[in-house]
């Protein structure tokens, strides 16, 4: 009797768990018609408004105008014309963001054209544009030095006139790729943070920074200026910076003002390892290898380099030798 009433117990609250999920999920038998979806598309969660003739028509100079804040995307490539931008954002100064994603399409200039994209109203605040490519544009590929606070990511910036990226103050540039530009590859104004970027075969500088910008985790290459120059109270770190001053001048590092931290980067074969023009920066945990000059760096400035000491051969489970020093802060030249 005891079992009986167990089993019972357990139908009925399985019984009335049907009921209070049928309660919750609505009815078992749904109504006629077709099965439409509950959830929102992206469109609805975030309107978006297409880069086209009729939503955003362009002017004299442009070949597609913004100048309503919002969310813009493309749905095709665009060529350039002489003499105009491909895409000018012209939104009120200091008003809300735009936001352009390029959806893995390209923007390709022509002879005569002007920048690939460009803000043209000063003091502009809040500007992303993402994934895609901006190549030859005589002008510079993607140019929003006249706004703050920006967002520029995934892009991929190649044989422009002029700088690849050109980002104004307070920017982030991450994940992108600058190769071949006649200007800088990437140039970021004050405050702003470069980051995971690579910028190759520049005609000026691979990644320029102003004050107070963080430039970390980057690969700059053969460019024709620096492979990464900064002015003052900036950090650099953990960067690759190889074959830099190529048919030219540079460093693989340069920074030209004071109170830098210069860490964890790794410089070779460029005309430079490290330089550094002004006292009062700090400069550790570095190494340099096959730079014409490995270090060129004032006096005055916090820095311990030690020219390492290499090993013989290595095989099994031990061997080698201590690099010459065991300071935690010391650079090394190998």
């Amino acid at each position: 009797m005891k079992q009986a009433l167990t089993v019972l117990g357990a139908v009925a609250s399985l019984a009335g768990l049907f009921i209070a999920y049928s309660a919750w999920a609505g009815p078992l038998d749904p109504p006629a018609g077709p099965v439409t979806s509950t959830y929102k598309t992206l469109t609805e969660v975030e309107p978006r408004t297409a880069i086209n003739t009729t939503n955003t028509p362009g002017d004299a100079d442009s070949l597609f105008k913004i100048t309503q804040p919002g969310s813009y995307y493309l749905t095709g490539n665009i060529t350039g014309v002489a003499a105009k931008h491909g895409i000018e954002i012209a939104v009120a100064a200091a008003g809300p963001s735009v936001t352009i994603d390029l959806m893995g399409y390209e923007l390709a200039g022509v002879a005569g054209s002007l920048d690939g994209i460009s803000v043209t109203v000063a003091n502009t605040l809040n500007v992303a544009i993402r994934n895609g490519t901006v190549r030859a544009w005589v002008g510079d590929g993607v140019d929003v030095f006249n706004s703050s606070n920006n967002l520029l990511e995934n892009l991929r910036v190649e044989s422009n006139g002029g700088r690849g990226i050109s980002a104004g103050n307070v920017s982030t540039v991450t994940g992108c790729t600058a190769y071949l530009n006649t200007g800088d590859g990437i140039f970021a104004s004050f405050g702003s943070t470069v980051t995971g970027c690579t910028s190759s075969f520049n005609a000026g500088d691979g990644i320029s920074a102003g004050g107070g910008s963080t430039v970390t985790s980057c690969t700059a290459r053969a460019n024709t200026g620096d492979g990464i120059q900064v002015g003052d109270d900036c950090r650099v770190t953990d960067n690759t910076c190889d074959s830099n001053g190529n048919f030219g001048d540079g460093a693989g590092i340069h920074a030209t003002f004071s109170d830098n931290r210069i860490e964890g980067n790794n410089c070779t074969d460029n005309d430079r390892g490290i330089d550094v023009d002004s006292s009062g920066n700090i400069i550790i945990r570095n190494t340099c290898s096959g730079n014409t000059d490995n270090w060129d760096v004032v006096a005055g400035n916090v820095i311990l380099v030690v020219n390492a000491t290499a090993a013989g051969a290595v095989t099994g489970n031990s061997g080698g030798v201590a690099p010459g020093s065991t300071d935690p802060n010391a650079n090394f030249t190998y």
